[in-house]
């Protein structure tokens, strides 16, 4: 039987799983197997044959399983670090002197050389240079102590 199974699934594991169902409908059946109307090994092979059979047919009966393919990902990133980043960047702004603000709003929003901010805010080269440096110092001693807590006293 399981040769048979073997020749007809060309799967060996199949195969097994039809010679155990095959063997299970015998035992479900005894009365089938002393009919009289045929030998017991053609009728094993014969449902052995209609199992193989069966099998098939539920398998063309369905769609073809097709793979998963890659999750779709959202076309847009989420923004949430961004708002916090620019909440964070906002408040510290907020809190720096207006000279430091101003240079900063100069060299880095409008995109200014250091001698064309010194030339809209009436400064030398060299504070801007200076202010830029503190400024962008304080900022990142502000953005990174939460609100409200000040800086131990050094």
């Amino acid at each position: 039987m399981l040769a048979y199974a073997t020749q007809l699934t060309r799967d060996r594991a199949a195969a097994e799983d039809v010679v155990q169902e095959a063997l299970v409908r015998a035992w479900r059946h005894p009365d089938s197997l002393v009919n009289g109307k045929g030998s017991v090994r053609g009728w094993l092979l014969t449902v052995v044959r209609n199992i193989v059979t069966d099998t098939v047919r539920a398998r063309n009966a369905r769609p073809p399983e097709v793979p998963e393919g890659p999750t779709e990902t959202a076309v847009e990133r989420d923004h949430a670090d961004q708002v916090v980043t620019s909440i964070v960047v906002t408040d510290a702004l907020s809190r720096l002197s207006p000279d430091h603000r101003q240079v900063l709003e100069q060299v880095y929003l409008r995109g200014s050389t250091v001698a064309e901010a010194a030339q809209a805010l009436g400064i030398p080269p060299g504070t801007v240079k200076s202010r830029s440096y503190y400024a962008l110092r304080a900022l990142r001693d502000l953005a990174e102590r939460p609100a409200g807590v000040e800086r131990p006293a050094s």
